[in-house]
């Protein structure tokens, strides 16, 4: 019974850790997501919510800099993450997937700049998770992975001209990651998941962020010009998907340094096969 107790009470403390952590990781999606919030209570204004968003996110990533939680390199990825979320978008809005029906100066066909932060959002939690909880993979098949990430982005984009391939390419994916390991660490205990899996919860994060998003009014579903309903769950499947790409950009900028480094003293940051 006490061996019982003391496992539920590991547990949970580890369990409670992990979600600060989580928390933390997420610190500039929140302040994302709070600074969306407000904008919506704010009263008529001569500037433009998706301008105000803009300089908004800006600032946000200037004081992420000046706080110390993201180096240089970092900022550079997440820039990186901002403009590949920005083409994602000016693709999806031209084709009707969803629209950002507000007016605004900084708009480029119909897509405000200030879009492009919430992709780059995702990619500094990235950044912070692979710090914070001290990340590392054995089993990583670095090239077969990222040439899928990239296939899965570009199927994203094209699916609405050329065959929808995300079904195929997903199944590779899950052979290719197979037997690949994400190490991380909790107070002083290493655990281990299955990379899909670690897709697959994230997904799922994003996917409801998703909904806070529009429900926010930062951008709309066709299906929510006549009033917010919850996004498609099958959205869920997209993002655990589209997620790998940020994925694979910031493993390869984890791999590149580490090997002209050479081995590190204790396990290496980054394993890969």
């Amino acid at each position: 019974m006490h061996k019982i107790r003391h496992g539920t009470g590991v547990f949970v403390r580890q369990l409670a850790l992990f979600g600060w952590l989580q928390a933390r990781c997420c610190a500039v999606a929140v302040a994302l997501f709070a600074g969306m919030a407000v904008s919506t209570l704010l009263p008529p204004l001569p500037v433009a919510r998706y301008d105000l968003l803009l300089v908004y996110g800006v600032l946000l990533t200037c004081v992420c800099h000046l706080l110390g939680w993201e180096n240089r390199r970092e900022v550079a990825f997440v820039a990186v993450c901002h403009l590949l979320g920005l083409v994602f978008e000016l693709v999806k809005v031209h084709v009707g997937s969803w629209s950002y029906p507000e007016p605004a100066l900084t708009k480029i066909a119909g897509v405000p700049l200030y879009g492009g932060f919430m992709y780059a959002a995702v990619g500094s939690y990235g950044c912070r998770t692979w710090r914070l909880l001290d990340l590392s993979l054995t089993g990583y098949r670095a090239r077969s992975t990222t040439v899928l990430a990239v296939l899965l982005y570009a199927n994203f984009l094209t699916h609405h001209w050329l065959p929808d391939l995300r079904w195929v390419l997903g199944a590779l994916l899950l052979l290719a990651t197979s037997g690949t390991w994400m190490y991380f660490t909790v107070g002083s205990r290493r655990h281990r998941m299955p990379l899909a899996l670690s897709f697959t919860l994230v997904g799922f994060f994003l996917w409801l962020a998703e909904n806070i998003a529009t429900y926010l009014g930062a951008w709309t579903y066709p299906s929510q010009l006549d009033g917010w309903e919850p996004v498609s769950v099958s959205k869920w499947v997209s993002w655990a998907l589209l997620i790998t790409v940020i994925f694979a950009i910031r493993a390869i900028w984890r791999i590149a340094p580490a090997r002209r480094r050479g081995a590190a003293v204790g396990r290496p940051p980054l394993a890969t096969t």
